[in-house]
């Protein structure tokens, strides 16, 4: 009996141990060591954020800036327009194109300078000439802010340089940012422009007269470091630090990866290093996999409703399902190794007639780690009408008479 019992204690010791090992192998572990202040990995597809890191945190954001002054001329302007140079525009402080105020630029030239070479003062050139000044052109970008859902966002220049007025600093988030870079690149209708002068390797124009040509070339080292890599732009200012935004895509999926606060001089090299890091995670540990499950949805009782059955002795009875499409179900999630969605759903008992088709009584919830990734609404088959005064009558005449 003692061996019996030497045994089992010795199989209960050791079977947790086992245990632990188990879970210890299956965790992930998140990026960590980063330099950026902050910084946001994102699902491009979804827009789920996949990591952050003070994600929410309001920051100067440099030269990023300029994707939004990009997009925004771009669905506002056809790039064949010619551009006049003012005084404002020549004055703007390195780094520059170094243009002459009264020279002319074809627009499409003036983005090409925008996002390669990051100049300032193209960036005043084309918020004048798309917005007729800085100021309303600021507007311009921050209503696509709020049509964005950016709550933390704030544009006072067009070329990221440092500014505050009494609505805050020009600032953004890292998951913000995030947002904003996923727009350009998957959801605006010039998005494959925007890819295309994003990802040029280097732009030659001269001026309209002809008297001055330039070449500008991608100072957005990351599009050589990764295959797939998409898009970038790179920022720095004495406030901002170092700051980088950047898309990827391979094997399908796609990612986006904002750095806010990335080192200062000379720590130049930092912003390349967290974003591959970011990268590499996302690609490592990250597959689609379909998680729809079908409901079984019980009929909904309706009081007062008329029976499909037609007598008034039985009850009314509306049968449901979810409406979505084929598409919905057949939906790929980008999810982690270790990450399972849950599937609930809430529903009501009862209804009262009258009820038309397609009335909504409740939703199917896909969770995970209690964030909503997706709603679907649950409705009824039919119409149930009301059983009244003159609906008896009419059965009982129809009783009578026959």
């Amino acid at each position: 009996m003692k061996k019996i019992i030497s045994i089992i204690l010795i199989f209960l010791l050791l079977f947790p141990a086992c245990f632990v090992q188990a879970e210890e192998k299956e965790k992930i572990e998140e990026p960590s060591g980063l330099y950026a202040l902050c910084s946001c990995l994102m699902d491009a597809d979804s827009g789920r954020v996949l990591f952050e890191k003070n994600g929410e945190e309001q920051r100067a954001m440099a030269s990023t800036t300029k994707i939004m002054t990009l997009i925004v001329t771009l669905e506002n302007c056809d790039l064949n327009e010619v551009v006049t140079i003012s005084q404002n525009a020549a004055r703007q402080p390195d780094v520059q194109l170094n243009v002459n105020i009264g020279e002319k630029y074809y627009l499409k030239d003036l983005c090409y300078s925008l996002m390669l070479e990051s100049h300032n003062d193209s960036a005043v050139a084309i918020a004048e000439h798309v917005g007729k000044s800085v100021e309303n052109f600021a507007n311009m970008m921050n209503e696509k802010a709020k049509e964005l859902d950016l709550v933390h966002t704030h544009f006072i220049t067009p070329n990221g340089l440092d500014a505050e007025n009494a609505d805050g600093i020009h600032g953004t988030t890292a998951v913000e940012l995030a947002k904003i870079m996923r727009y350009c690149i998957k959801e605006s209708p010039k998005k494959d422009l925007f890819l295309k002068i994003t990802g040029t390797s280097s732009h030659s124009f001269s001026d309209l007269d002809g008297k001055r040509t330039f070449s500008c070339r991608n100072h957005n080292a990351f599009l050589n470091m990764m295959e797939g890599a998409l898009s970038g732009k790179t920022g720095f200012t004495s406030k901002a630090g170092y700051c980088y935004v950047g898309a990827l895509e391979r094997d399908g999926k796609m990612f986006v990866v904002a750095l806010l606060g990335c080192g200062w001089p000379n720590n130049k090299s930092y912003k390349w290093s967290d974003t591959k890091k970011l990268m590499s995670y996302g690609i490592d540990n990250y597959e689609y996999r379909t998680v729809w499950k079908e409901p079984k949805l019980s009929p909904v009782f309706v009081k007062n409703g008329i029976p499909k059955s037609g007598e008034k002795s039985d009850l009314a009875y509306a049968n449901l399902y979810v409406k979505c499409t084929k598409q919905d179900k057949e939906r790929e999630w980008l999810l982690r190794n270790d990450e399972n969605v849950h599937v609930s759903f809430e529903c009501k008992n009862k209804l009262e007639a009258p009820v038309k088709e397609e009335t909504k009584v409740g939703r199917i919830l896909y969770s995970l780690e209690g964030t909503v990734l997706k709603e679907y609404p649950i409705v009824t088959d039919c119409a149930v009408e009301k059983l009244d005064y003159w609906w008896c009558c009419q059965k009982i005449l129809k009783q009578f008479f026959l």
